[in-house]
């Protein structure tokens, strides 16, 4: 929970101060949804009678603004929340005393189920990843009351309304106070207190030394600088994401012999990323996603454990994890090689490097089995051969995937693919490497 008496920085003072509509642009890890949460429930309570929607890219994310400002509402003005009766918070709203509303509510990729309030103050987070749609729903909302547009993000490349806002200052705009800050500015300048110590500012900035070391340049000034880089490409686009994610989820499990399930599984560390299952049913030349399964802060051996569950519950053919040199599947891919699973199993390693020469047998270009992997997803939804799940975490995930070609004097091209929010996407693209095995008619049976 964030305490109201931490230590605010100066920008973070300003864009309190700011009432009206305001925009803020920055690195990753500034504190903007600590702030955000602040000034909207400060703005909940000074303001009687009104609406406050808050809204994101998925569900999860909107919710955590939502939450994070009922935290601090609670904590600030214990006796400001309605706690009870009919008007007791939910997951999609809370009621102040004073009559005031706030919203969290799913946008979709339209906005249509959101369609039907009228509100006084709106709240975009991770709002360069809204999808168009979604903008043109909400923004009328806010006409007849004159109300307040807060919006806060990480660049996502020079498009979409977020990046409009941001570099646009005409009559269209010019209504935006902008406030930018980076995250190596804020790590090194924050004033040390008890929510800030100096072994976390040690910590963080060595942090930012490897990330300026493991990441292009370009890289670097979008996610840590908070800028808006050229030369940064979407892997999927809008049209993409919207053609192939369109399934929904089965009531039930098909167990009968001409099921045809495989796995892919992005693996993370305990406490750091989320961990992804990624359930396909392959028909024909076709693969059909049936299930999405996100969870956090597991040990190796209750990852094992679900792998090898979700494997005999849907009799999967085949299970691919990332277990290249180095990575947490390295021991998992041990383990489940010494159990049922063990022809069964097959690891996917991104890293390895793929050499490409030119006829004179030089080296022209670098490339990653990772490329590869990324390519097979890509092609199968331009050819309508996968159709993935209508989930919003799932088009969130790939519509965050970016690449560049990173070219340094003497070294072969580099095609470099990242995403800030990328272990869905890592888990379909080992599930679409089922396209590639073949299919005999038998029916696995486990011990």
């Amino acid at each position: 929970m964030d305490s109201p008496n931490l230590i605010l920085d100066s920008w973070q003072k300003e864009f309190l101060e700011h009432d009206g509509d305001k925009i803020l642009c920055t690195g990753r890890q500034v504190g903007k949804s600590l702030i955000c949460a602040r000034d909207a429930g400060e703005w909940a309570v000074k303001h009687s009678k009104k609406t406050i929607l808050m809204i994101a890219p998925t569900e999860r994310q909107s919710y955590a603004l939502f939450q994070r400002t009922l935290n601090y509402l609670f904590e600030t003005y214990p006796k400001a929340v309605v706690v009870k009766g009919k008007n007791k918070p939910t997951s999609e709203r809370f009621f102040l005393t004073n009559g005031t509303v706030v919203y969290c509510l799913p946008t979709g990729e339209r906005g249509i189920g959101i369609r039907f309030l009228t509100i006084d103050r709106l709240y975009g987070e991770e709002a360069s990843r809204i999808p168009e749609d979604v903008w043109t729903a909400v923004i009328p909302m806010l006409l007849t009351t004159g109300g307040s547009t807060i919006l806060l993000s990480t660049p996502h490349g020079k498009q979409g309304e977020f990046y409009r806002v941001w570099s646009n200052k005409d009559s269209a705009y010019n209504s935006f106070r902008r406030f930018s800050i980076d995250s190596e500015k804020v790590v090194s300048e924050r004033k040390i207190c008890a929510t800030w110590t100096t072994l976390q500012r040690t910590k963080a900035l060595e942090k930012i030394e490897q990330a300026k070391a493991r990441f292009s340049k370009k890289m670097f000034m979008q996610e840590y600088m908070g800028e808006f880089v050229e030369d940064l490409f979407r892997w999927f686009t809008d049209e993409w994401i919207a053609s192939a994610c369109t399934q929904k989820r089965r009531e039930r499990i098909y167990e009968d012999p001409e099921t045809n399930h495989f796995m892919g599984v992005d693996i993370a560390r305990m406490g750091e990323d989320d961990i992804v299952y990624a359930i396909g049913d392959r028909r024909s030349k076709i693969i059909i996603q049936v299930e999405s399964i996100i969870e956090r802060k597991k040990l190796t051996t209750e990852t094992e454990g679900k792998i090898r569950l979700l494997a005999q519950r849907y009799n999967c053919r085949m299970v691919y994890i990332d277990a290249g040199s180095g990575t947490l599947g390295v021991s998992i891919m041990d383990h489940l090689l010494r159990t049922e699973l063990k022809k069964r199993v097959k690891d996917i390693n991104n890293a390895k490097r793929i050499l490409e020469y030119d006829e004179d047998r030089n080296p022209i270009f670098i490339k990653l089995q990772k490329e590869d992997l990324y390519d097979n997803l890509r092609a199968l939804g331009e050819q309508s051969r996968i159709r993935l799940l209508d989930d919003d975490d799932i088009k969130y995930s790939l519509a965050s995937i970016q690449y560049e070609y990173v070219v340094k004097p003497g070294q072969p091209t580099r095609l470099k693919i990242w995403g800030d929010y990328a272990h869905i996407a890592e888990a379909l693209t080992r599930l679409a490497q089922c396209v590639k095995e073949k299919i005999f008619n038998y029916h696995i049976s486990y011990i």
